[in-house]
């Protein structure tokens, strides 16, 4: 059932939290920062593969098995589309994992925040709450850019072209804005 269907209220702070985060990342999305078109496919790709792993406010509210379906349909997405091949499915399965701890990591910080009620915190304390959730984002990126950096390089040229292809276009076809 969609979250459409069954809201669940979320604390504001924690919205706040996720809304930042969200807008962070579609300003990064919007369109290169730097000439150097190549510079900024490196962060994008790190970026959007985070993303791709960082639960959306409505699967941070959906039981558990639905989260779980939500991460191993991104992975399967991806991995057809990045044309896995049987031979790469040992460093994909590193890549795989690495998503499904990010998310992992991801839902446990969410449900942390929620212990402490909204009217109890300080701005202070929510631009902490913050500061924590973009720190397991770049901690994420880094384990994933790590795992997928090995894959990379073990494709041949004509399938990295399809991977940055991919990654230039990804999440594009999600958001108006990059209509």
């Amino acid at each position: 059932m969609s979250s459409f269907a069954n809201p669940i209220a979320i604390s504001s702070p924690l919205v706040r939290s996720l809304a930042i985060a969200t807008l962070m990342g579609a300003t990064m999305l919007a369109g290169p920062l730097m000439s150097d078109a190549r510079a900024d496919g490196a962060t994008s790709i790190a970026i959007q593969l985070a993303q791709a792993t960082t639960p959306q406010p409505q699967a941070a509210d959906a039981p558990a098995a639905t989260k779980a379906e939500t991460v191993e349909t991104r992975i399967a997405d991806l991995h057809e589309s990045l044309q896995i091949t049987p031979a790469q499915d040992a460093k994909w399965n590193n890549v795989a994992q690495a998503m499904r701890e990010n998310a992992t990591n991801m839902d446990k910080l969410v449900a942390q925040t929620r212990l402490t009620p909204p009217q109890n915190m300080t701005a202070v304390e929510d631009l902490k709450t913050y500061e924590k959730f973009a720190q397991a984002h770049v901690k994420g990126l880094k384990n994933l850019i790590s795992s997928f950096s090995k894959l990379y390089a073990a494709m041949p040229a004509a399938q990295q072209k399809n991977a940055d292809a991919v990654f230039q276009n990804f999440g594009h076809e999600q958001s108006p804005a990059h209509s």
